[in-house]
C-alpha cells in the first residue's frame, strides 16, 4: 500500500498527542460522530432481522474471499464480454502507471473523480499530477479536502474535521485556483456552501471527457460495478465523460446479484443511517449511446492477496467501508483520522493498513495499539469483523515478529523496535507461571514488600499510572489464605 501523501507522518502516539490538544477538532468530531451513530442506531433498530442480515453479509464475504480467484476470473470475463477492458495491478505503482497511461492515451490533462478510497490508498492524484494531469474531486467533502490542501480524516465524511466557517474560508480563498470561484459574499450557511460547490463542479462535469471512480461492489456473475452515494455528483462522473476508469480492490467482488441485495440493506443503514442510498449507480461495460464509450477496470491487489494468507487478519477484507466503527470508537473520536497516517482511519484502518503496508515502519507498527479494545467496533460492524481479535493478533506480530506473507512469499520479520522490555516481561511472566514454586515465592515477596511499592509507576509505566491507581498488593496471596483458613494444600 503506497500513498505519497501519507509518507513521513509520525507514529500514532505522537500524532494523537498533537491532535487531542486541538479543541476545535475534538468538538467537530464529537458532534459529527455522535450524530451519525445515534441516527444509525435508530435506523438499524427498525429491522427485526438485522443480526441475520449481518450474519449473511459476513458469510457472503467469507465465501467470496475463499474462492476469490474464481470470482475474479468470472468478473473479468463478464466485463470483457460487456465491452470493457480489465487491467490487473499488483501494487500501487502499477495501478498508477496503468491509469496514467490510459488518461494520456485520451489526450486529456484533466479528469473528474468519484470519491474513492482505493485511489486515496495508492496516491493516484499525486501520480497523475506528476504526469501533468489534474484530478478534480467531485464529492463535496473530498472537494473541501482538496481545496484545503488537506487529507481525508473519515471514510464516509472525509472533511468531518472541518466546520462550516472553515469550509466557507476554504471556498473563498481556494476555489478560484481550481476553476469557478465561490460567489461573492458567500456565507457559512449550508445552502450557500452547497450552491457554491454545485456551480463550481457543474462546469467540470460538462467539459470532462475522462472520469476515474472506485466501486463499492463488483458483481462477478455480470461484471456490474456499483457505487452508492448521497449527492448525485458520482452519477454525473459515471455517465457524462467519454472514458471511465474504475480502480477497484479485488476484495470488492460479490458473487451474485442476490448477494448484492444483502449489502444494499447493510451499507446505507450502517454508513449514512438511511434505509436506502439516494443514488445507487450501476454499470456493466459499455452501451452504444448511453454512458461512457470506453470503460477500463483496474483490479488492485496492493497487499490484499498477502492479507488473505493470514487466517486471522483476512477478515479485514470483508469491510464494506461503512465507517460505523469510526463513529463509535472513543480513540478515533479524540484523536481524529489524520493520526492514523492512512487513507483508512479508525479501527478498520488500525487492522487493514498494517496488513496492506506491513508493520516495518514506526507508524504502521503503532496502529494495532491505537485502540482500547472496548469492542464497540465489532458490535456495530455490519459484516461482523472481529476487530479486537485482529488488533491483538497484529500486536503479537509487532512485538514478536514471525512469519508473514509479503509479495506472495513467506518471509520472517523481526520484532519492531521499542518492545524489548515488553518481550522480556512477558517471557519472565510465562516462565514464572509455568513454575508454581517460583510463582509462590514471587507472590510472598510482593506481599511482604507491599509498603515499599510506589503509588505511581516509573519509566514507561508512568503514563498508565497518571490516570489509574496502582492496585494494592494484598497482605497474603490466595494460596496462603487458603492454606491458613482451610488447612489444605493448593498444589
Amino acid at each position: 500500500m503506497s500513498g505519497r501523501a501519507y509518507l513521513g507522518l509520525p507514529a500514532f502516539p505522537q500524532a494523537a498527542a498533537q491532535s487531542t490538544r486541538n479543541a476545535t477538532l475534538r468538538g467537530n468530531l464529537r458532534h459529527a460522530t455522535h450524530t451519525i451513530r445515534d441516527k444509525r442506531a435508530r435506523t438499524v433498530a427498525e429491522l427485526d432481522d438485522w443480526q441475520r442480515l449481518r450474519a449473511a453479509g459476513a458469510a457472503i464475504k467469507t465465501r467470496a474471499l475463499r474462492h476469490l480467484d474464481h470470482y475474479l476470473e468470472q468478473a473479468e470475463a463478464a466485463v470483457t464480454a460487456a465491452g470493457g477492458q480489465v487491467h490487473w495491478a499488483a501494487d500501487a505503482a502499477e495501478a498508477n502507471r496503468i491509469v496514467t497511461e490510459l488518461v494520456r492515451a485520451t489526450g486529456e490533462t484533466e479528469v473528474v473523480k468519484v470519491k474513492s478510497m482505493a485511489t486515496q490508498e495508492i496516491g493516484l492524484n499525486d501520480a497523475l499530477a506528476e504526469a501533468g494531469i489534474t484530478a478534480c474531486e467531485t464529492d463535496l467533502a473530498e472537494l473541501i479536502v482538496q481545496l484545503g490542501d488537506d487529507l481525508p480524516s473519515h471514510i464516509l465524511v472525509p472533511a468531518i474535521h472541518r466546520n462550516r466557517s472553515e469550509i466557507r474560508d476554504i471556498f473563498r480563498e481556494r476555489m478560484a485556483d481550481w476553476g469557478r470561484p465561490a460567489p461573492d459574499g458567500v456565507t457559512d450557511r449550508p445552502a450557500e456552501l452547497a450552491e457554491a460547490a454545485r456551480l463550481h463542479l457543474r462546469e467540470k462535469f460538462l467539459r470532462a471527457r475522462v472520469a476515474v471512480s472506485g466501486a463499492n461492489f463488483l458483481v462477478a456473475e455480470t461484471g456490474t460495478l456499483v457505487v452508492v452515494e448521497s449527492e448525485g455528483n458520482g452519477r454525473m462522473c459515471l455517465t457524462l465523460p467519454e472514458t471511465l476508469i474504475s480502480v477497484v480492490g479485488i476484495e470488492k467482488v460479490v458473487p451474485t446479484w442476490q448477494d448484492l441485495e444483502v449489502f444494499l440493506q447493510l451499507l446505507p443503514r450502517s454508513s449514512t443511517a438511511e434505509r436506502m442510498n439516494p443514488y445507487t449507480s450501476m454499470w456493466t461495460g459499455t452501451t452504444d449511446g448511453d454512458g461512457p464509450r470506453n470503460f477500463h477496470l483496474v483490479l488492485l491487489d496492493n497487499g490484499r492477496t498477502d492479507t488473505l494468507a493470514d487466517t486471522v487478519g483476512r477478515q479485514a477484507l470483508r469491510c464494506i467501508r461503512c465507517s460505523a466503527c469510526l463513529n463509535v470508537c472513543p480513540v478515533y473520536e479524540r484523536a481524529g483520522g489524520h493520526a492514523y497516517g492512512s487513507a483508512y482511519p479508525g479501527p478498520i484502518g488500525a487492522i487493514l493498513t498494517p496488513q496492506l503496508r506491513g508493520t516495518e515502519s514506526e507508524l504502521d507498527a503503532s496502529l494495532p495499539f491505537a485502540s482500547s479494545l472496548c469492542g464497540a467496533c465489532y458490535e456495530v460492524c455490519p459484516v461482523a469483523i472481529d476487530i479486537p481479535e485482529v488488533l491483538v493478533h497484529l500486536r503479537e506480530r509487532v512485538v514478536e515478529g514471525g512469519e508473514v506473507v509479503r509479495g506472495g512469499t513467506k518471509v520472517t520479520i523481526r520484532p519492531a523496535k521499542g518492545h524489548a522490555a515488553e518481550r522480556a516481561a512477558m517471557r519472565a511472566a510465562r516462565w514464572t507461571l509455568d513454575h508454581p514454586g517460583a510463582l509462590r515465592t514471587a507472590q510472598r515477596l510482593a506481599s511482604r514488600t507491599r509498603r515499599l511499592h510506589p503509588r505511581r509507576l516509573p519509566g514507561p509505566g508512568r503514563a498508565w499510572s497518571d490516570t489509574r491507581a496502582v492496585p494494592e498488593v494484598p497482605a497474603e496471596s490466595f494460596r496462603d489464605w487458603w492454606r491458613r483458613t482451610r488447612g489444605e494444600s493448593t498444589e
